[in-house]
């Protein structure tokens, strides 16, 4: 009887948590690769997990009409339901690249942002001390063709999702880390403050892009695969984490994905402990 009265007195909460069941199990099914089925240019999982966070919004965001009465106890059950709105949503992002047209729809998506950040590094070694300038400039050579060589095969991969071609997708953006991380430990080595500080932002921002798309690539790679990834990366990423933004990463994510910076922050993170468990 409890249990029916609980549901009675609050309804927002009792909905609240039957949407996060309906979320959470959604993940669990596309995590062992269910997906009961196409919906348009997804899948009914993606489809009816995408409903019940939307529906969980709603409920986070629609005022108690006895607010007025309860403030506090309203304010609380707000509050509950925003963070159960941010599980959803991060529950929801687990199915982000788990196909591989998704993945590589995602990697092409990227690209404009990539173009951006490799443009403003071509042009940061104009703002560097004269000395500082070849250091730089040698260390990020090769960044536009790298990124054209992902982008190439990235399409070539959402036209013919094959093993070969995955193959060479997972080299390619190992390679292209290798030497972004390569890069990072360059500009660290630049004497001047505000030369340094200048070459790595420009450097962080490519960093976080490359390091996005390499978790989506781990994201349909076998662990197999993606131990051999591993094994090719020699510069780990427990070696240039210091000298990273995550505000500035997770500022990214959250413009890439339209979400919340707070989502993106914990997404970043949970990208980062993913490659460093993975061996990168």
């Amino acid at each position: 009887m409890n249990f029916i009265s609980n549901i009675w007195k609050n309804p927002k909460t009792s909905a609240a948590g039957v949407l996060i069941a309906v979320v959470t199990i959604a993940s669990v099914l596309s995590q062992q690769g269910i997906s009961l089925g196409k919906a348009g240019t997804g899948t009914v999982i993606s489809l009816v997990t995408a409903i019940a966070t939307a529906l969980l919004g709603l409920l986070a965001r629609d005022p108690d009409p006895s607010a007025s009465q309860q403030v506090s106890g309203s304010a609380s059950q707000q509050a509950k339901l925003g963070a159960w709105m941010l599980i959803a949503l991060l529950l929801s992002s687990t199915l982000t690249g788990c196909s591989a047209a998704g993945v590589a729809q995602d990697i092409v998506n990227w690209t404009p942002s990539l173009e951006s950040a490799i443009a403003t590094v071509d042009s940061t070694a104009s703002l560097l001390a004269p000395a500082d300038a070849p250091i730089f400039t040698a260390a990020t050579m090769g960044f536009d063709v790298a990124a054209n060589l992902l982008e190439s095969q990235a399409k070539a991969y959402l036209a013919n999702p094959s093993a070969g071609v995955l193959a060479q997708l997972q080299t390619q953006v190992v390679t292209f880390q290798q030497q972004v991380n390569s890069s990072l430990l360059a500009a660290a080595k630049i004497v001047d403050s505000a030369s340094q500080k200048h070459a790595l932002a420009a450097i962080q921002a490519v960093s976080t892009i490359v390091n996005a798309i390499l978790s989506l690539v781990e994201s349909v790679s076998s662990k197999v695969a993606v131990a051999h990834m591993a094994q090719a990366a020699q510069i780990k990423l427990a070696v240039v984490e210091p000298l990273l933004d995550r505000g500035h990463a997770a500022a990214m994510v959250a413009a890439h994905y339209d979400v919340p910076v707070a989502v993106a922050r914990v997404k970043v993170e949970q990208a980062e402990r993913d490659a460093v468990r993975a061996g990168f």
